[in-house]
């Protein structure tokens, strides 16, 4: 690659000419991250992805972007629900079936692992659209089918199905997002971290009054007949699904992400997805496909290539053989293409790790290790169970909320909130061992509910914010990725999470170890190389 190419000072000199009226924030991303003296990337991606920033800029944010927050909302909520409703049929489930081993919490744990790997890295090689889309479809139908499950190796199978639906959803949607809003509301990407904290409160007021009123008793009879409560459950939620799929394939229309298809040579659709979405908003747009040409042309003159596109083989065989030629390791690569860049997605993946680690090792020991203790946590009824989900769930609202305005402060960002965050929900596991009845530990709970959703918030944001665009899918999955291989390590493996096979139960050590490992992911986060705070994305 000749100097020119990984010379900054010429990328910006380009999208000069080409009428970038670029703000500042994107330039100041696209130096902090391209410019480095170690750079090898497209310096034309660069270019374009500058000029496309402030196209956006200038439409603003609008109608069609306040639509995608609802809608790209859907992923969030859905990430948190189901989840929640593995663990609130878990116990009715083994009442009917009368299973040894949490096998279901297993087989969703695969699914999320194989969801997130499948759809990160599959929206960019056939891009955001379907995927965005068919994600709730893949949910929704085998939740419901879920609910007819004639054998516990029915409903684990159904389960991993619609799980590979769920973990798809925020490598993905994050993206989408993203990749539509201007600069200035970045930060909303935070606050889309609510819609997670409504997906534990819906799955929980619903479930209350079906699993209550239509559950068997513990240790008594239960046949299907009189156990109906999480099959309600699991038809209305999967139902809820296929009614949020129509509302995003149907009722709102989904453009392909401007930046996606321009980092696939496809400029001319770019801008007419710019067009369109400026229309919708009720602005015009100045942005021209000569723009874009002409940052081409100023790197690589004005040759046409006669394998272009005018001589593309068209037919079937041809277009199937081009997208397996995609799937291979150019978009991994990328995203370790200079020391920084390496350096800071080795980062990401070892927070998102530990943090994917620490929090089923704290939920798998708390309860058995309090109780070792003496802890009583009263009569265990179902008021008493669903009062607390509920009440854990609310607490989680306003944390979105404070994460969304916390990343806007100078001098804390994305990295300071993150940090803090991250630590606090440590201090809580730790605090949370002091319990020694109920109420006392629903309180430590809601500290560490409270914290860790705003970390989330955070975590989920600044993933995708620092990835490029035309690898971004690869790097949220590569994120996730880690975070579920580690949830499974802390998960359950017949009768006990993998590490439980090496950890002594009768301690605190494990609790301890959770906590160790949220303070260690807290202070990392204060070594991410980049800050997104007041930059655009690329």
């Amino acid at each position: 690659m000749s100097d020119r190419y990984s010379d900054g000072k010429i990328c910006e000199s380009v999208a000069q000419k080409a009428g970038d009226a670029e703000v500042g924030v994107s330039a100041a991303l696209t130096r902090d991250i391209y410019n480095d003296e170690e750079a090898r990337l497209d310096p034309v991606y660069q270019a374009k992805a500058r000029i496309l920033n402030s196209a956006f800029q200038e439409i603003g944010m609008g109608k069609y972007q306040w639509y995608l927050f609802i809608v790209a909302g859907f992923g969030w909520l859905s990430d948190n629900l189901w989840p929640v409703v593995t663990s609130l049929i878990f116990t009715p489930t083994v009442n009917e079936f009368h299973f040894q081993g949490p096998f279901l919490t297993l087989s969703q744990n695969i699914g999320l692992l194989v969801g997130a790997m499948f759809w990160g890295l599959g929206s960019d090689v056939w891009g955001r659209r379907w995927s965005f889309n068919l994600t709730l479809f893949i949910t929704g139908v085998f939740a419901v089918a879920a609910g007819g499950s004639p054998s516990y190796i029915a409903l684990c199978s159904l389960a991993a199905v619609w799980s590979i639906g769920v973990g798809g959803n925020l490598p993905v949607d994050s993206a989408v997002f993203l990749e539509f809003i201007p600069a200035s509301h970045q930060y909303l990407l935070t606050v889309l971290s609510i819609w997670w904290a409504f997906g534990q409160l819906l799955g929980s007021l619903v479930a209350w009054p079906l699993m209550a009123n239509f559950s068997c008793v513990a240790g008594s009879s239960c046949p299907r007949s009189s156990n109906q409560g999480w099959r309600y459950f699991l038809f209305t939620m999967g139902g809820l699904m296929l009614v949020l799929f129509v509302l995003r394939f149907f009722v709102f229309h989904l453009y392909e992400s401007p930046k996606y298809l321009m980092g696939r040579g496809r400029d001319a659709e770019a801008v007419e997805v710019m067009h369109h979405v400026a229309q919708y908003n009720g602005r015009t747009s100045s942005l021209t496909l000569e723009q874009l040409k002409e940052v081409e042309n100023a790197f690589s003159g004005d040759t046409k290539d006669e394998n272009g596109p005018d001589h593309m083989d068209t037919s079937a065989k041809a277009a199937v053989k081009r997208k397996l030629e995609k799937f291979n390791y150019s978009h991994v690569q990328a995203l370790f293409a200079t020391r920084k860049l390496a350096y800071s997605t080795t980062l990401l993946i070892i927070l998102w790790a530990l943090i994917g680690l620490a929090f089923p090792l704290y939920n798998a020991f708390i309860n058995f290790y309090l109780s070792s203790r003496g802890a009583d946590f009263g009569d265990g009824s179902v008021y008493i169970t669903y009062r607390n989900q509920v009440i854990l769930s609310v607490i989680g609202i306003p944390g979105a909320l404070l994460a969304g305005w916390m990343v806007e402060l100078p001098y804390l960002g994305r990295r300071g909130t993150l940090s803090i965050f991250t630590v606090l929900t440590g201090v809580f596991l730790f605090a949370s061992t002091t319990a020694r009845t109920s109420d006392a530990l629903l309180g430590w709970n809601c500290g560490y509910t409270f914290t860790s959703n705003v970390m989330y918030g955070v975590l989920y944001a600044i993933s995708p914010e620092v990835f490029p665009t035309k690898d971004r899918g690869t790097g949220n999955a590569l994120v996730a990725t880690a975070n579920r291989i580690f949830g499974i390590m802390a998960g359950p493996i017949s009768d006990a999470p993998i590490i439980a096979l090496y950890a002594n139960l009768m301690t605190a050590v494990p609790i301890y170890i959770s906590g160790a490992l949220f303070i260690v992911a807290g202070l990392i986060a204060l070594l991410l190389p980049f800050e997104p705070r007041g930059k655009a994305s690329i």
